[in-house]
């Protein structure tokens, strides 16, 4: 009896941790329904790899969200993991509060993210099963200094997260939320300060590959000694979470 290939829907899929989970799962012998809004990278996959397929996509128009997963579904007849994997994040810090890149972080990062589950939403609740898995971040767990929008993106998307999580249960749909560290990506290339231990968009996507095809835990965080560390930071009373940080900001050049 043959066996039946896996379909994924992932986003963000043409840089970053997001083409590496891409090519991960073609790898792995998964179709894959890959969105990003430069079409020319996704074609630029779909050459090298032909289980790679392009669905061009700007996560934060709404209509067209629901427009491509219907383009997906009719193509592929069904999804078994959504990966919402787009993102943004303004590598210099924030020397003054920028309401227009406030806004784009929280309308790339968050509601990017929701209108890509609104559209699978009935899709998954009919079939009585799904796994919609969304990238947040390590950052997200406290405010830092100077990344304002990025962290409130990131902490929105994991609540949001939690929130959901018994809702879709009872539906049979499973959903995770990856928490990375730093990742080098084209992304963070532009960063200007120390990255502790960084890691490879390759060793991120292994990781986010066997979370997901896995036990299935509602959280998949690595670095594993960086997230501890920082999930210690998250359980300490504020006061002296803001001496830690204001001791270590120091050291930082603005």
């Amino acid at each position: 009896m043959t066996k039946k290939q896996k379909k994924v829907w992932i986003t963000g899929a043409s840089s970053g941790i997001g083409k590496a989970l891409t090519i991960k799962f073609a790898n792995q012998g998964w179709e894959i329904a890959a969105s990003a809004r430069r079409e020319n990278l996704l074609r630029e996959l779909n050459h090298i790899h032909h289980n790679i397929h392009p669905f061009p996509l700007d996560v934060t128009n709404s209509t067209k969200v629901k427009k491509v997963f219907n383009e997906i579904i009719n193509k592929f007849k069904t999804i078994d993991i959504c990966v919402f994997s787009a993102g943004i994040n303004y590598s210099q810090f924030e020397n003054n509060l920028s309401e227009e890149k406030i806004r784009n972080s929280m309308e790339v990062n968050f509601f990017g993210t929701l209108n890509c589950i609104i559209a699978v939403n009935n899709f998954f609740k009919k079939k009585g099963e799904g796994h919609i898995s969304m990238i947040a971040s390590l950052a997200g767990y406290r405010g830092l200094p100077s990344k304002s929008g990025y962290c409130a993106s990131k902490a929105a998307l994991i609540n949001f997260a939690e929130s959901i999580y018994l809702d879709f249960k009872r539906h049979g749909i499973k959903v995770t939320v990856i928490n990375p560290g730093f990742i080098k990506t084209p992304m963070t290339d532009k960063n200007n300060f120390n990255m502790p231990m960084i890691k490879s968009a390759e060793f991120a996507a292994e990781k986010i590959f066997e979370g997901l095809t896995g036990k299935g835990s509602f959280e998949i965080h690595f670095p594993k000694i960086f997230s501890f560390m920082i999930k210690f930071l998250r359980i300490l009373p504020i006061g002296f979470y803001f001496k830690i940080i204001e001791l270590a900001n120091k050291r930082v050049k603005h």
